[in-house]
């Protein structure tokens, strides 16, 4: 049952990371991978304390979802903004935002 678990939290890890490489043109689908890839750590963290009978890692579970919120709150926040300016969120447009 453990290997099980941490093989589907491989392939999630593996799906996170592989979005953000080959995708590169939409913010949203990045900040999308970036969320799968801090779910993986997350479930990695969970499988880890219930293996070892530890509470550490279900609090620092915890706080890594909290940082998941903010980080994603001021992501599409970002993306709204770049919304407005350029009325597209594609990246392969070499243009920052300057106001």
């Amino acid at each position: 049952m453990f290997l099980r678990q941490l093989s589907v939290n491989f392939i999630i890890l593996i799906f996170g990371l592989l979005g953000l490489t080959f995708n590169r043109r939409n913010f949203l689908i990045a900040l999308m991978c970036i969320e799968l890839i801090l779910l993986s750590l997350n479930l990695n963290f969970l499988i880890f304390s219930i293996y070892l009978d530890d509470f550490y890692g279900q609090i620092f579970a915890l706080f890594i979802l909290t940082i998941a919120a903010a980080e994603s709150a001021i992501g599409i926040a970002l993306i709204i903004a770049y919304f407005r300016i350029k009325n597209n969120i594609f990246t392969d447009q070499k243009i920052t935002l300057r106001y």
